[in-house]
Parts: C-alpha cells; structure tokens; sequence
C-alpha cells in the first residue's frame, strides 16, 4: 500500500476520463495520462512539481495533453515504444523497473496488449495504474489487439495481489454493471458492489479505485473459467464456448453490442 506521506486521486477530465495523480505532501506528483494539460497546469500555479508522467497508451484522450505540460514543466515522460505516443524522454518495456526517488517507489512495467497493441500498465505500492485495459466491471474493447492477448494481459493482472487498488481511466462502472448483471444473474456480492458504487455516484463521488479482489469476485471478465456460465453467453453472442478464450471472445462479442 502507499506510504502515509503518499495520497492517490481520480481527477476528472472530458466526460468520463480520469487523470489520476499520485502526490506527496511536498506536492511533488506523478501524473498518469494527461489527457488535457490545464488542471494540472492549474494546480501547478497553486504549487503542484510534476516529477514523473506515465503514459499507458497513445489515445488522444491520454496523451492530448503531452505537449502543452511540457512546455511548462521538465518531468520524464515514460511510456511505451510507439511512434504515435511523441515527447516521450524514457521508453518503457515489459517487466521493466522505474524508480521514482522523490517518492522513494518503484513501479513495475506490465504490458497489456488487447486494448490497443503497444499498452502498458504500472504497478507499484499496491496500485494499478491500468489505462484502458481493466475497468470496475468491465475490460477495453479491442481497437488492435485480439481477445487472445486481452485475455492474457487480463490473466497477469488478476496474479497480482488480491488487494491491489486499480486505477483505471474512465468511469463506466455503473454503465458496465448493467452489462454485468446480464452476464452473471445472480452474482450477490457484485449486486451489493453496485449498490455501494451507487451510492457514491449519487453523491458525484468517483467509484475508483476499485480492488483487485473485488474485480475477481465482480467482474465478468475476469470470470471467463465459470463454465457454468458459458451455455448462458454462447446464447447470448452466437458463438461456441469449449473453453477459457472463447467464453472470453464470445463475452466481449456480446458486450460490444450490448443494449439493454
């Protein structure tokens, strides 16, 4: 878990994005996916030291914001090789350790193929901070990879510990719990997830981080070896399931033309 001189936020940008930033209380920060550059140009006028940016994947709506920080501040930019992803000074790779001094961390590199190709998430003191490949509830859509890959990237986060906080970059839980009611019925502790993830939308609170355990116990797609599942989603996306890849194949099928 993070240190007590550490705290991790959510920042809302566009309509749903996060910009999550890790921070400690000599407001040194780390920034993950500047989608848009002004609140944290904001909160630098108010003292903010970006000394790190993590870029998971080259969507506008995560690097959008690159170039105008980088006229204003002198932080590393880490992200992973792909041409499409420009003003990056460190370029990172699977299994690959940044330090971080000013927070005395290190974070590890796990690429996550699926949503797009070249993704990466970071891992350190107990939070994922996952892009596009994990949301509470739900995964990416595959814009270049294929359920293959998602499915494995999605299996090496689910090895990590049980109580990793899981930062992701957008908030779709509750629209992803509709998906997820229809995909496992009778699933008591998401029902009671949703119902706390409610409560906290009804008060314009953020519903993440989620946790690790609770995606395990929660979300459909991490939950691709419930066989008893598979007749269910084989209605449902038309195709055959006689194992793991297809369950999860034919459940994100059916998810990206899902309507209730």
């Amino acid at each position: 878990m993070l240190p007590v001189d550490l705290q991790c936020e959510a920042w809302p940008e566009f309509e749903d994005n996060y910009l999550w930033v890790l921070s400690n209380s000599r407001a040194q920060a780390m920034i993950v996916d500047p989608g848009d550059a002004q609140i944290v140009l904001q909160k630098m006028q108010q003292g903010l030291k970006p000394v790190a940016i993590f870029i998971t994947h080259h969507h506008q709506d995560h690097i959008g914001g690159l170039a105008e920080l980088a006229k204003h501040c002198k932080a590393p930019v880490y992200a992973p090789e792909d041409i499409r992803i420009p003003l990056a000074t460190h370029r990172v790779a699977d299994g690959q350790q940044i330090f971080i001094p000013e927070f005395d961390l290190h974070f590890r590199v796990i690429a996550t193929p699926g949503h797009t190709l070249s993704h990466v998430a970071y891992y350190g003191a107990g939070h994922l901070f996952c892009g596009d490949t994990l949301f509470s509830l739900g995964c990416g859509r595959l814009f270049e990879g294929t359920a293959e890959q998602m499915l494995h990237s999605l299996d090496v986060i689910s090895s990590l510990p049980t109580k990793t906080r899981i930062c992701c970059s957008h908030e779709y839980t509750l629209a992803n719990a509709r998906f997820a009611l229809a995909a496992e019925p009778d699933n008591t502790e998401r029902d009671e997830f949703v119902r706390q993830v409610r409560e906290k939308r009804a008060q314009n609170q953020s519903s993440l981080p989620s946790r690790l355990d609770t995606e395990l116990a929660c979300n459909p797609f991490l939950r691709s070896d419930q066989t008893r599942l598979w007749s269910h989603w084989s209605q449902k996306s038309g195709l055959v399931i006689q194992n793991r890849l297809q369950a999860f194949t034919a459940l994100r099928a059916w998810k990206d033309n899902f309507r209730l």
